[in-house]
């Protein structure tokens, strides 16, 4: 029998919660994404998320955790070599990456790379730089179709993005010039996390716009995850938001893509009054994608409250036997330099309607708890060579 019939688990992209010891190895010299927020805006209208013993965890500004917290809560380190997306959320499920990606936002990717990419393609690459789609577009998109050149760029993110216009590019042929992209990066000096096709459509600036044609060339984990263990002992395995991104589709039974870490909260909550048994895992992107990596303290404080007013919804939604976990796969401190992730603890806040008590646990090593916590409550054995121990006896 399972002591929880369905489990949530809703990562809030980015939401570190302090430095980790190693962080100085990192670049990260004092970092802490949800302190700083808290210093500079001094408030947050975040109800929920206080009753769930969130400022328990990590007071700041203004703000103190409450008397009797709702929910168990602790924070958990990093055990891979990264502070990427995909290095956390693979770990969540069991797996330890040894190897970061890589990222080239300071520098663009290197002459050989992109050499080695010209040949193949029989194209010219313009544009390698860190940019934002949308404005790299509008720089570049004449020069593009003009020429028959090639826009590729990245982010803050492990990550290739070539840009392509519908009418000139060919989807097929843009699709085609990713696949030999992502079979370039798979080696390790210039292992990238994901390949983006991005299509667009225009003849000039201030036509332009992308469509909805994206596809995501995204490296498979290294190995079998909790995903895969649920999955196979035929329990429902929801992915929402990035999640079938980060994960390749390993694991998942059925999937739901959202236009907002709103939209993924709405999503989350309809998905929650159905009927299913076993996983939802969910991924909130706007809090790294739209802020951290702008650096907008205040857009990532208001992105922090709309979560807590659906998070309030979720709540009480949840039946009885349902069990809800809040984490986070890095940080992201809107107040560091650069545009960087940033390599912090995270938290781990546990919320069951029929929970016993609410307050702290002992922090723990690996972001692995969670996946073998889930599949612990599902009588389901992890994976070979998978990292993590459960602690589900201490969230009931």
């Amino acid at each position: 029998m399972s002591t929880y019939n369905r489990i949530f688990v809703i990562v809030l992209d980015s939401l570190g919660i302090g430095a980790m010891p190693d962080s100085q190895k990192f670049g990260d010299d004092g970092v802490d994404t949800f302190g700083h927020i808290l210093e500079q805006m001094g408030t947050l209208e975040i109800p929920n998320l206080q009753k769930l013993g969130m400022l328990n965890l990590h007071p700041g500004g203004k703000m103190q955790g409450v008397e009797n917290p709702l929910g168990r809560f602790l924070r958990i380190g990093e055990a891979s070599n990264g502070k990427d997306t995909m290095t956390g959320h693979w770990e969540m499920m069991g797996l330890k990456t040894e190897k970061p990606f890589q990222t080239f936002t300071d520098t663009g990717f290197p002459p050989e790379l992109i050499a080695e990419l010209e040949r193949r393609c029989g194209k010219r690459v313009i544009g390698n730089k860190s940019a934002s789609g949308t404005e790299i577009i509008e720089e570049l998109g004449e020069e593009e179709i003009n020429t028959g050149a090639m826009i590729v760029y990245t982010s803050a993110d492990s990550v290739l993005q070539i840009c392509g216009n519908e009418e000139t590019f060919d989807l097929d042929n843009l699709y085609r010039c990713c696949e030999i992209a992502r079979e370039i990066t798979l080696k390790d000096q210039w292992r990238v996390g994901r390949v983006i096709a991005r299509p667009y459509v225009g003849k000039k600036k201030g036509e332009f716009k992308r469509t909805s044609n994206r596809h995501d060339y995204a490296l498979k984990p290294t190995g079998f995850t909790a995903l895969n263990a649920l999955k196979d002992a035929g329990l429902d395995v929801i992915g929402v938001g990035k999640i079938n991104d980060i994960f390749c589709g390993e694991g998942l039974t059925a999937t739901h893509r959202s236009t907002s870490s709103v939209h993924g909260m709405e999503q989350t909550i309809k998905i929650c009054k159905e009927d299913f048994h076993g996983l939802c895992f969910v991924n909130l992107v706007d809090f790294d994608a739209l802020w951290g990596h702008r650096r907008d303290v205040e857009g990532y404080g208001k992105e922090i409250e709309k979560f807590d007013k659906n998070l309030g919804v979720l709540m009480e939604q949840m039946r009885e036997d349902d069990l809800l976990i809040l984490t986070a796969d890095h940080g992201n401190d809107p107040t560091y330099t650069g545009t960087d992730h940033t390599r912090e603890y995270v938290p781990f806040i546990a919320y069951a309607k029929g929970m016993s008590c609410g307050g702290p646990l002992e922090d723990e090593d690996t972001f692995a708890i969670i996946g073998t916590t889930v599949a612990d409550n599902f009588g389901v054995n992890m994976p070979d060579g998978t990292i993590g121990h459960s602690i589900l006896d201490k969230l009931v």
